[in-house]
C-alpha cells in the first residue's frame, strides 16, 4: 500500500518498466526512483547540500527504500585521501544483492559535467582501493535539484545515473 500511496512505480524511468514486463534483469541504477523523495523536516524550501546530507541522514532507512532493494549504509562525508588531498565522498553505500560500492553525490543545483567528473573520480578511487576482486564495479548516483539529459548522455556513462529529488 505504501509503495502505491508513494507512486514507486510510475517514478521509474520507462526501459526499466519495460524490463520488470520482460522480467529482464535488472541493475542497479534501473530501481532508483525519480525524483527520489526526501523528506523535509524545516518546511524551508531552499537549503544546501549540507542540509539535505542531514535530512537523508535523519531517515536513513526511508532514504535507502527510495532507492531500491539490497543498500546498506556505509557512510556519510567518506574520507578519501587522493595525492596530498582529502576528498568527502557525500554517501557511500554497498548494494548487497548487485555486490557493489554506490557512491552518492548531493548537488541543490543543475547537474552540471563538473560533477559526473567528480563522482567518476570517487568511483574509480572505490574500485582501485576498496573494492574486491569478487565485488562489481562502482555505481554512482547524482541526486540534484534539476537533471540534465545531455550532461548524462554526453558526460558520462552507464555506470552513473542522475535523479532529480523533491522535499516532502
Amino acid at each position: 500500500r505504501e509503495k502505491i500511496k508513494n507512486n514507486e512505480y510510475e517514478r521509474l524511468d520507462e526501459e526499466t518498466k519495460k524490463k520488470l514486463k520482460n522480467k529482464e534483469e535488472l541493475k542497479v541504477p534501473d530501481l532508483v526512483k525519480n525524483p527520489i523523495q526526501i523528506k523535509n523536516t524545516s518546511g524551508n524550501n531552499e537549503i544546501s547540500e549540507k542540509v539535505l546530507q542531514k535530512f537523508i541522514l535523519e531517515d536513513i532507512e526511508s532514504f535507502l527504500k527510495e532507492l531500491g532493494n539490497g543498500f546498506c549504509f556505509i557512510g556519510s562525508e567518506y574520507k578519501i585521501k587522493i595525492g596530498d588531498r582529502y576528498n568527502y565522498i557525500d554517501l557511500l553505500l554497498y548494494n548487497i544483492k548487485h555486490k557493489c560500492y554506490v557512491v552518492v553525490e548531493l548537488k541543490v543545483t543543475e547537474l552540471k559535467k563538473e560533477h559526473t567528473g567528480q563522482i567518476m573520480t570517487y568511483m574509480n578511487y572505490i574500485d582501485k582501493n576498496i573494492k574486491t576482486i569478487e565485488e562489481n564495479d562502482t555505481v554512482g548516483v547524482i541526486i540534484c535539484k534539476q537533471d540534465n539529459e545531455y550532461v548524462i548522455k554526453y558526460c558520462s556513462d552507464a555506470s552513473i545515473i542522475a535523479r532529480e529529488y523533491e522535499l516532502v
